[in-house]
C-alpha cells in the first residue's frame, strides 16, 4: 500500500528541521512541492532549499504542483474554504495515484506543524473518503510559528497558572480578549485585528517571517505600537508579495 508522510518543516528556517523530519524526507520516493503562484515563490523556494540541503536519497524525486487560489468568502467563509479544500483534494488524489507506486512513499512538506492551522490532514482525509486511492499516513511534527515567536521575543507563552488561547484574527475581532485566558496567540490575521484592542491595556508581541533572515519583531502596548506594526506589515507584504505573521496579546498582571 502507498504511504504518505506529512512532514512539518518549521516556521521558515531550514535549521528548524528535526532529525525525524530529515529521516522522513529521505524515506520518501516522491517529494511534493506546492507552488502558490508568482507572489509566493519564496515558499516553494524554501522547500527546494530544504530538499537540496537535507535529502541524500539518490532515488527520490520532486514533483511540483499548483495550489488553486481560494476565493473571497461568499456566501460564507466556511463554504468558501470547503470548496477550496475540495479542489485541493482532487489535486492530491491525482498526485497520490499517478506519482506514487503501489508500494511507494510520498511526502508533503508542511509549513510549521501539520496539526496547527494547516489543512493538509483534513484534505487527505477527504481523499481517503473518496475511496479511489488507498494509503497509510505518517505525521511528523514540526516547529510552529508560535514557538518561533516565543523564542524571538525571549518569552514564555504562559504565565504561572494562567491559560493561553490560540485563535484567529477573525475571532479576535469578533470576540475580543478571552475572559478565561490572560494571553492569546493570534494566527491568520490579515486585517490587523489587534487594533480593536487599542483602547485596552493590552500588550502585543508581534513577529513576521519568523526564523528567517527577513524576520521582523515588534512589542509593546497596542496603543503605542499598533499603528507601527500595521505600517511595517504592509510595507513588508508589498515588498515581498506575501507575509506570514503571528502575535501574542496579553492582559496586564503577573
Amino acid at each position: 500500500m502507498r504511504k504518505l508522510l506529512v512532514i512539518g518543516i518549521g516556521a521558515g528556517n531550514p535549521d528548524h528541521m528535526t532529525v525525524q523530519a530529515i529521516s522522513g524526507l529521505n524515506r520518501a520516493d516522491v517529494l511534493f512541492i506546492p507552488d502558490k503562484g508568482a507572489g509566493k515563490t519564496d515558499l516553494a523556494e524554501l522547500r527546494r532549499e530544504i530538499c537540496d540541503r537535507f535529502v541524500t536519497n539518490p532515488k527520490s524525486r520532486r514533483v511540483e504542483f499548483d495550489v488553486p487560489v481560494r476565493a473571497e468568502p461568499a456566501p460564507s467563509y466556511r463554504s468558501t474554504v470547503d470548496d477550496w479544500h475540495e479542489a485541493i483534494a482532487a489535486i492530491y488524489e491525482g498526485l497520490i495515484r499517478d506519482e506514487i507506486a503501489e508500494d511507494g512513499r510520498g511526502a508533503f512538506l508542511i509549513w510549521g506543524d501539520p496539526s496547527l492551522y494547516d489543512s493538509a490532514l483534513r484534505i487527505l482525509e477527504r481523499v481517503r473518503l473518496r475511496g479511489n486511492v488507498s494509503f497509510e499516513l505518517e505525521v511528523i511534527p514540526g516547529i510552529t510559528a508560535i514557538q518561533a515567536l516565543a523564542a524571538s521575543h525571549k518569552m514564555a507563552l504562559n504565565r504561572i497558572g494562567d491559560s493561553v488561547l490560540v485563535t484567529t484574527g477573525r475571532r479576535l475581532a469578533e470576540e475580543g480578549m478571552p475572559d478565561n485566558a490572560g494571553s492569546a496567540i493570534v494566527m491568520l490575521d490579515g486585517k490587523c485585528a489587534f487594533n480593536t484592542l487599542a483602547d485596552q491595556d493590552v500588550t502585543i508581541h508581534w513577529g513576521a517571517y519568523l526564523g528567517t533572515p527577513d524576520e521582523i519583531t515588534i512589542s509593546g502596548r497596542i496603543s503605542d505600537v499598533g499603528a507601527e506594526i500595521e505600517k511595517v506589515r504592509e510595507e513588508a507584504r508589498r515588498k515581498k508579495g506575501w507575509i506570514m505573521d503571528t502575535y501574542l496579546v496579553r492582559k496586564p498582571g503577573e
